[in-house]
């Protein structure tokens, strides 16, 4: 059997670098080097890309860019060849042969659709959602609108696409009990959301918000656990076990995800099983309104009287073997080798 070539590609310029080279040393580990021969593609914080031959574990620990022995400038080739160019010392170049590309890049220039589109010019099929649906899932506004046309509620929000005085900010939010919540449109991971208790302290969360992005919500605050579905899947979908974010205090912030650990994860939520049903159909209906492929990890609220509130779709969730997305899915025994080749084989059948 001939073995498909995957590209895994980590690292990149958004503020979750940290995570992703976590995520990408776990799927690296977990591939199956029976069928697939892996290509590893590492991006550095400044956005300067290498085809990277060294221990994964200097992957891990983020010493990989400093083993120039390991290093070579590779790039994705534009043209719709289905390649990777590696660059010599010279500048000539020579192309390595790529069956797809399994992105895993939090964020911004890695979940917001723009490594997606580049695969789709070079005709290399992409792990997970495509350009579009990456797009759409990274912006919170639009993402909003679009789930509600297919009648499932969402958090009453008004976006600002330029910085507003404090009149406008003010009037914004006459109608909204406090607390509320100030969020950049496309960022990920919660940096700069801000969780606003008093009205005197709202123009410096939109001021901070504005800092990460060039448009912000400002949403009301849903009572009740936040909840997530690993769904994946292209036309017929499977869904793991939803779990439970127990807060600690305020809300589920990037040092609660990844640093501090205060919060607790439920896995399974602890929900009845008609309950768990509603949010998985739930999923499955904002999953195929956004135009997912592939995977993502869908969060919604459940309200104290049992109504589900759609709060964010993640293209590229964390993906170590700790993390949310493969515990889910470990819950229906599908163990996390397993999930990276499905994942695999489910962009390879597109």
């Amino acid at each position: 059997m001939t073995k498909k070539a995957v590209a895994v590609i980590f690292g990149g310029q958004s503020p979750e670098y940290d995570v992703s080279l976590k995520s990408s040393f776990s799927i690296i580990n977990a591939i199956n080097r029976d069928k697939y021969d892996a290509t590893l593609i590492g991006i550095t914080r400044q956005g300067r890309w290498y085809k990277y031959s060294g221990p994964a574990e200097d992957i891990a620990n983020d010493k990989w860019h400093e083993r120039p022995e390991y290093l070579k400038r590779t790039i994705i080739s534009p043209e719709c060849t289905g390649e990777l160019l590696e660059i010599d010392d010279n500048g000539k170049s020579s192309a390595i042969a790529v069956d797809v590309v399994f992105p895993v890049l939090h964020g911004r220039y890695g979940e917001d659709g723009t490594i997606q589109g580049l695969c789709e010019l070079a005709g290399i099929p992409v792990v997970g959602a495509g350009a579009a649906a990456s797009a759409l899932c990274m912006d919170k506004d639009r993402a909003h609108k679009i789930v509600s046309l297919s009648g499932v509620r969402v958090p009453s929000s008004v976006c600002f696409e330029h910085m507003p005085n404090d009149d406008e900010i003010l009037d914004a939010v006459k109608d909204y009990k406090m607390p509320v919540f100030v969020k950049p449109v496309k960022a990920g991971s919660s940096f700069g959301v801000s969780k606003v208790e008093r009205i005197d302290r709202l123009c410096e969360a939109v001021k901070i918000a504005f800092s990460f992005d060039d448009a912000i919500l400002i949403e009301e605050n849903i009572e009740g656990p936040e909840m997530g579905c690993a769904v994946f899947g292209n036309d017929i979908l499977t869904v793991g076990r939803v779990d439970e974010i127990e807060l600690s205090d305020g809300f589920f912030t990037y040092e609660e995800k990844y640093e501090t650990g205060t919060s607790t994860i439920h896995m399974p939520a602890r929900i009845g099983h008609d309950v768990e049903m509603q949010i998985v159909e739930t999923a499955k209906v904002i999953y195929k309104a956004l135009g997912c492929r592939g995977y993502c990890r869908i969060d919604v609220f459940l309200t104290e009287d049992g109504q589900i509130v759609f709060n964010e779709a993640n293209t590229i969730p964390g993906f170590t073997a700790k993390s949310r997305f493969p515990k889910m899915v470990q819950g229906i025994g599908i163990e996390f080798p397993q999930l990276v080749e499905t994942l695999i084989e489910l962009s390879l059948d597109r």
